[in-house]
């Protein structure tokens, strides 16, 4: 997963200090590098570095740029290495013009373009699949750059959520399923998109809608113009784990908000559960929420028997399997005073690796915990995601290598249970056939990653 942002003023306005505001509302979204990108003078111009968005962004410095339209992005590794040549946005100065782009999600059918390209000369700087965009542009002589930019995403399959800079023009694009979430907002002259609403809060900004799967947004000095992507029409489906774990709970995401989605996700679990000497603790802090429904439908006291350490990154998007188990040991913390002598029902969003609630369930009892229930507030995570989430092999998945009992053994709970995948779609509020569920049921929108090849 990635975050991406941009901002366009029309009375002209500096908004790079907003993108920098922006990409820090998103940084739960990435937190591997930063950057931002603008034209002036008709070059495109970047600052980007690894970290956090404080780390690899100086805000003094960016609020002193005279730049009236920007975008940004932050980086979690789904393809390509972690290195400094594949943050983003990624920015080129070609025969038609500067441009610049940051993307969310991934491309399908990357290695089957790559290979075109290849073989046509091209010589990549990047191993993003993003950079194929860039490429698909500039292999298009005489084509202006939104023409074809248009023809590049009609070429790419898979999941995008696009911020693209050209001279004077800010652009949003969202690939025809709509699987990444992309918002539309305003502010006085100033429009911004964004991957979720949360960003448009930190500013003040007014949420205007969802850009919609398969919508290219121009937006210049003469407002907001909406176009169709050149493709077939193909189904919606949105992540269903967006609302699970991704997302901001403040976020709305194509039109549901992602704090009452995960309410009643807890609310959903509140079956064959005895409340007998019981108190119900989230998994801090994604777990939190669906915690706080499954209390409420139980009726039984919501504690706060973890406390997590803030300072500390989420340990599902570390790079290793050695630097999650060590970010498990410094971030989550039981409190013995809340634990001793009771039946704890403890919620999370998910079961990936199952590093962390192995060794959460050991402390737990280690505090005084009579018994150790564990709640999942999804189905089990059993299949790939070829879309941005970070499981590209099903061997990586603890779900999908045992049952639910032996799962529930090698946790060393007293039980486990999952949500239903139909319990989730009802709490998401979003009709099974326009949601990917892939991740839990298999149900792909294509049958798997393809490398179809389309000539430009």
């Amino acid at each position: 997963m990635c975050g991406v942002f941009g901002a366009y003023s029309q009375s002209g306005s500096p908004v790079l200090e907003e993108v920098y505001l922006g990409l820090y509302a998103l940084q739960h979204r990435g937190q591997l590098s930063a950057g931002v990108a603008w034209i002036n003078n008709g070059i495109v111009r970047t600052k980007k570095n690894m970290g956090l968005v404080h780390e690899a962004l100086n805000q003094h410095d960016l609020a002193k740029i005279d730049a009236h339209t920007a975008i940004g992005h932050v980086r979690h590794v789904t393809e390509g290495e972690n290195r400094i040549e594949n943050s983003q946005p990624l920015v080129a100065n070609y025969a038609q013009g500067p441009v610049a782009i940051a993307h969310n999600g991934n491309f399908t059918n990357v290695n089957g373009l790559i290979g075109y390209l290849e073989n046509r000369g091209a010589i990549f700087q990047s191993s993003s699949d993003t950079e194929t965009v860039l490429q698909l542009m500039a292999h298009q002589p005489g084509v202006v750059p939104l023409e074809a930019l248009k023809t590049a995403l009609s070429k790419v399959q898979g999941a995008y959520s696009l911020t693209v800079l050209f001279d004077n023009c800010l652009i949003a694009a969202r690939d025809p399923s709509g699987f990444r979430p992309l918002v539309l907002g305003q502010k006085n002259d100033t429009y911004y998109v964004a991957s979720e609403s949360c960003a448009l809060d930190i500013l003040g900004a007014k949420l205007i809608r969802d850009i919609k799967p398969g919508e290219i947004l121009i937006i210049d000095s003469r407002g907001i113009i909406s176009q169709k992507i050149p493709v077939q029409e193909q189904k919606c489906c949105h992540c269903a784990f967006e609302y699970v774990y991704f997302a901001r709970p403040d976020s709305v995401i194509d039109g549901r908000s992602v704090y009452c989605v995960r309410k009643k996700l807890g609310e959903c679990l509140a079956k064959n559960i005895s409340t007998k000497n019981a108190i119900v603790s989230g998994m801090p802090d994604s777990g939190t929420i669906a915690a706080l429904g499954l209390a409420e439908k139980l009726d039984v006291p919501f504690e706060i028997g973890i406390i997590r350490n803030r300072y500390v990154g989420r340990t599902f998007i570390q790079l290793t399997q050695r630097v999650r188990e060590a970010g498990v040991k410094i971030k989550l913390n039981p409190q013995p005073q809340v634990l001793k002598d009771k039946n704890a029902i403890i919620v999370d969003d998910s079961l990936v690796r199952g590093t962390t609630a192995t060794r959460v369930v050991k402390m737990m009892r280690d505090s005084g915990a009579k018994k150790v229930h564990i709640r999942i507030s999804s189905p089990p995570i059993v299949f790939p995601c070829y879309y941005g989430i970070d499981t590209p092999s099903s061997k990586e998945l603890i779900a999908a290598q045992m049952d639910i009992p032996s799962l529930c053994e090698k946790i060393g709970a007293d039980s486990l249970t999952y949500l239903t995948c139909e319990d989730l779609v009802d709490a998401i509020g979003i009709p099974k056939d326009k949601l990917c569920t892939a991740c839990f049921d298999g149900s792909y929108l294509e049958n798997k990653p393809c490398d179809n090849l389309l000539e430009v």
